[in-house]
């Protein structure tokens, strides 16, 4: 039950902090978060220590626990990344992701072709094909799960660490564009044969084929999402 309500308090001043209910510079006080979640002292401080490890608080002395700008805020982390997606920087979010996946998937993809060992490389091919399968039969939950799958495998697969660690990132990314139901229940069939072309491109050892056909997937996905974003300012101009 404690690990219930911890991560009850964690998600409710989470969201309330990054959907911009609780704004840059709020003061908290730990009895009215006691009051307010109605849990024990000892819940809220861990439900503080948290949101300060991902920057969005600060404990001041003698003042209370400051609510931090996004500047501060530890944006690679999947609650971070969740909690933007489920509030009205969705749009903003989708952009940010979408532009950073552009740029780091397709070099992943080249990379895998040159150093992914055979047994990772046939694995993606596998998932690639299970994905067509799973498609094609409008079962969207297991073809979500293996589009996760497919991005983590081909970050991992660069042999890059730091690609790597995107994984999670991509991960929710891809969660929350179909829990926001801008994912058709029949994907699109261009899009899973360039799926499996870039698993096909990387089991061949093609590195330009396999970054052209990881172009192709996420120009797709950019076409699919751009108006969510349509006429949003960038962050630069958002934040000053």
């Amino acid at each position: 039950m404690s690990s219930r309500l911890h991560d009850l308090a964690v998600e409710h001043l989470g969201t309330r902090i990054v959907s911009g209910e609780l704004a840059p510079g709020t003061v908290l006080r730990t009895d009215a978060l006691e009051d307010d979640l109605r849990v024990s002292r000892s819940v809220v401080r861990e439900a503080v220590r948290v949101a300060q490890s991902l920057g969005l608080v600060e404990t001041v002395k003698r003042v209370g626990i400051r609510v931090l700008p996004m500047r501060s805020w530890n944006l690679f982390d999947p609650s971070v990344i969740r909690w933007r997606l489920e509030s009205a920087q969705k749009g903003a979010q989708l952009r940010s992701l979408t532009e950073l996946r552009t740029a780091i998937e397709p070099v992943a993809a080249e990379l895998a072709a040159r150093f992914a060992p055979p047994a990772l490389a046939s694995e993606l091919m596998g998932i690639a094909a299970s994905m067509r399968t799973a498609g094609r039969a409008g079962d969207a939950d297991a073809f979500l799960e293996l589009d996760v799958d497919f991005h983590r495998l081909v970050l991992r697969a660069s042999g890059n660490e730091m690609f790597a660690a995107l994984g999670d990132a991509v991960g929710e990314v891809l969660r929350g564009r179909t829990s926001s139901g801008l994912m058709p229940t029949h994907p699109n069939e261009d899009a899973m044969q360039w799926h499996v072309d870039v698993a096909d491109a990387i089991l061949a050892g093609r590195p330009e084929a396999a970054r052209e056909s990881m172009l192709r997937v996420l120009g797709r996905t950019a076409d699919d999402v751009a108006r969510t974003w349509q006429d949003l300012p960038r962050a630069e101009a958002a934040t000053g």
